[in-house]
């Protein structure tokens, strides 16, 4: 009888599969073997969540992840007018950093509030909507390839996470 249980508990063993946590799935860029480059401070806009779940943008209190879209919209549109804002769309990066205690819910409401805000400076480039911009094939034909192309001029997706810290509560 123990031979059959071992042998039992040995093919279950044998033969389950078990899951693993891959966290969130981002292709990352390939590294580049170039010498640091000093970015001005204008070009960067600072987004950290501390284990709160308090959103600071540029150092000041923002209070809900819907409002990001905006503020980041009105980051990479400036074109110089704001001296305190990206001075060119081109050289604009959006830093987002999290406190380790940052809730997932809140950091994910984050990302896909950037993710909106480029999204939305695209679809507009084009003039068309936010969804249809979703479905454009970049690999499909060549009339979505270059549309696709041509919304994406001028305007890279400069986005820089940064390894999480201890950010001090407010």
């Amino acid at each position: 009888m123990a031979d059959i249980a071992f042998l039992l508990l040995v093919f279950f063993l044998v033969t389950t599969i078990f899951t693993s946590d891959r966290g969130l799935l981002m292709q990352l860029p390939p590294k580049l073997d170039q010498p640091k480059q000093e970015i001005p401070e204008k070009e960067i806009m600072s987004i950290m969540i501390n284990s709160n779940d308090d959103l600071l943008i540029e150092g000041e209190r923002v209070e809900s992840p819907e409002l990001v879209a905006s503020l980041v919209k009105e980051h990479l549109l400036n074109h110089g007018a704001d001296p305190t804002l990206s001075s060119n769309p081109e050289k604009a990066i959006v830093s987002i950093k999290a406190d380790r205690g940052t809730t997932y819910s809140v950091y994910l409401a984050v990302l896909d509030a950037v993710d909106q805000a480029y999204n939305e400076i695209y679809a507009n480039k084009l003039g068309i909507e936010v969804s249809d911009w979703l479905a454009l094939n970049p690999g499909g034909s060549g009339v979505e390839r270059s549309m696709y192309n041509r919304a994406k001029q001028g305007f890279p997706r400069q986005v820089s996470l940064a390894e999480p810290t201890d950010i001090q509560k407010n």
